[in-house]
């Protein structure tokens, strides 16, 4: 079944509980572990290559970027793959939250984030390979280069992605200080105020580099099949979960098929997504792709969202949709036939911050979180003009 085949329906039954009934499904609330999520229009995270001083603290830009849409009604606010260490920065632009001084800066965003009614999250990420890059905001391509402040980078198999400098494959310490690395990114950011924890998996980064058969050649017990190739993954996760305790939210991003013969794809995702939900994490954020260059992608409307039901159907998760996903009717077909629980708008999200605001319009959702300075902007105050 494609995305555009879907029909509105009584969402089907979901490990996340629904808090409320009645209504468009967008906008029904949902709670995991302890947080209850006001509702299903999500911000999912979104690079912004922006930290100008190079240290990794996110600063006004991010407050305003990320506060926007937390005043603009989304229900969970996701901060972009933020570095566990140094080294696994994308870029030195990057945000991160491997000292205090990145996670002070952070609590002052979630602080806002909460102000406005809307959960906050974090994406904890390791670059890998794909690390020491210049940033999409600056007019230069490839890797950066040692002497004009790059740096070496690291992978489960010393294998380059294409155009990039080549890796040095992590020894068994190096992998065990990773894992280090994320728990101690995790703890902070308890201490920065965060409402939900992401383990980023996805995008041909460090994690989905171990989980690929086709960047992950080792043939020690990180590697081989597919219980090596997800022992950091697992290993990260119960790190994370040991560190955050009981009552947060953890969630993973996969992506769901490396779209090339051979590599990650949704079966293996599936499997992978229940251990590591028995490892501890809640919910799957299902993306594709970012392993390899040069691979054909069908994109298209909500072109991703099948991959997302397939999971939640076969390991019996809790997902969330994205990409080109743009219309509020888009999103309540998902959420309500059951193929996912949440929808994450990116692009759309970047163009129109105050996007969930106009979908509760346009689904007539009762729930419309409006902050009280723009009541006076409400569509039935204003003859129902949005």
């Amino acid at each position: 079944m494609t995305p555009d085949d879907l029909r509105v329906a009584e969402p089907t039954a979901s490990p996340a509980a629904d808090a409320t009934a009645g209504g468009p499904a967008l906008f029904r609330s949902i709670r995991i572990r302890d947080l209850e999520i006001r509702n299903r229009v999500w911000v999912p995270p979104l690079c912004q290559y922006s930290v100008t001083e190079r240290d990794g603290v996110p600063h006004d830009w991010h407050l305003v970027h990320l506060g926007s849409m937390a005043a603009g009604g989304a229900g969970l606010v996701i901060a972009e793959a933020t570095a566990v260490n140094p080294e696994g920065r994308i870029s030195d632009y990057d945000t991160g939250i491997w000292n205090d001084e990145q996670a002070e800066a952070w609590a002052r965003i979630t602080r806002f984030i909460r102000s406005q009614g809307a959960a906050s999250g974090i994406q904890l990420a390791h670059a890998g390979r794909k690390a020491s890059v210049w940033p999409e905001t600056v007019d230069r391509r490839g890797s950066q280069p040692l002497e004009e402040g790059g740096w070496s980078t690291v992978a489960p198999s010393a294998i380059a992605f294409d155009g990039l400098r080549a890796p040095v494959a992590l020894d068994e310490s190096g992998i065990l200080a990773v894992i280090e690395d994320f728990r101690a990114a995790a703890r902070r950011a308890v201490d920065a105020g965060f409402d939900v924890v992401e383990v980023h998996a996805a995008h041909g980064y460090l994690v989905h580099q171990f989980l690929s058969p086709l960047s992950n050649l080792r043939d020690d017990r990180w590697g081989g099949d597919l219980e090596g190739r997800a022992r950091l993954l697992l290993e990260v996760v119960r790190a994370v979960r040991a560190e955050i305790g009981e009552r947060m939210p953890l969630f993973v991003r996969f992506s769901a098929t490396d779209w090339a013969p051979g590599g990650w794809d949704e079966e293996q995702t599936s499997t992978v997504a229940g251990w590591a939900a028995e490892a501890g994490a809640d919910f799957f954020d299902i993306s594709t792709g970012g392993l390899v260059r040069d691979v054909r992608i069908p994109v298209g409307p909500a072109y991703q969202a099948a991959h997302a039901e397939f999971v939640r159907g076969r390991a019996g998760v809790s997902v969330s949709a994205v990409g080109r996903i743009t219309t509020p009717e888009q999103a309540e077909r998902l959420v309500a036939s059951g193929a996912a629980d949440a929808v994450m708008f990116g692009k759309a999200m970047m163009r129109d911050p105050h996007l969930a605001l106009r979908a509760a319009n346009a689904l007539h959702a009762d729930a419309a979180p409006w902050p009280p300075q723009y009541l006076r902007a409400r569509p039935e105050a204003n003859d129902g003009e949005f």
